[in-house]
């Protein structure tokens, strides 16, 4: 229970200050509230990498477990318990953040930090960048912390120095999400379009990690027909 436990608080966490930054902050308008927005997240994840790394492995993301799960790394019934926490996590740290805005005068582009596709970006573009950039994220987190070819000491750092040039690139397509727990919670909190995008935060970064799990299955396995051709 307590690795659930873990999920949900370091997704709580990552919510709150990651959407946090976003709505006060301002939005994403500028060159500077991109880099904040984006530090913002990449520096919870490796906060959070530390803190409860070693009791759940730090997932805060439904697209990394399930990534992991695809990889044989989890069981099924953990794999959709983390994901229940997590969504959970993100409800909290959203109902926070209400809590917290409540009474503000909030002239802010954002009020809840929830994704939409920029104006100009269709759906299938916000849905590819979404899944190319879940893709990239989640390829990172399988490498890192392969128990035979990763480098366990520095994945929480890599982990959050990747998220945060994700969120770089994609913050001016969608807001960048890469993780359907923390793209769920705020758009229920703001409804509306952000309610009708929803789809595209959810599918496109499961898309990605499916797709990341089989090519690091690829990369990682020594017993291959290529492999044994270059042994």
């Amino acid at each position: 229970m307590k690795k659930y436990v873990a999920e949900m608080i370091g997704t709580m966490v990552l919510v709150l200050l990651g959407c946090g930054s976003a709505i006060f902050n301002g939005g994403c308008g500028t060159t500077a509230q991109v880099l904040t927005v984006a530090c913002a997240f990449g520096l919870s994840v490796v906060a959070m990498a530390h803190a409860i790394g070693g009791v759940s492995g730090c997932h805060i993301n439904p697209a990394i477990t399930l990534g992991v799960f695809a990889s044989g790394r989890m069981s099924g019934k953990d794999a959709a318990l983390y994901v229940v926490f997590q969504i959970i996590g993100a409800f909290i740290g959203s109902g926070l953040l209400w809590a917290l805005t409540q009474g503000i005068d909030m002239s802010y582009a954002t009020e809840t930090g929830a994704n939409a596709c920029a104006d100009g970006v269709s759906s299938c573009a916000g849905f590819l960048a979404e899944l190319l950039g879940t893709f990239i994220f989640v390829l990172v987190v399988l490498g890192v912390t392969d128990s035979e070819k990763g480098n366990s000491n520095l994945a929480g750092l890599a982990i959050g120095l990747s998220l945060i040039l994700i969120h770089i690139v994609l913050i001016p397509i969608t807001g960048t999400s890469v993780n359907p727990a923390r793209s769920i919670a705020p758009a229920v909190f703001e409804g509306g379009q952000a309610l009708c995008d929803l789809w595209i935060f959810i599918c496109a970064p499961l898309a990605g990690a499916v797709i990341a799990a089989l090519v690091w299955k690829c990369l990682s396995c020594d017993k291959c027909c290529c492999c044994k051709k270059e042994n």
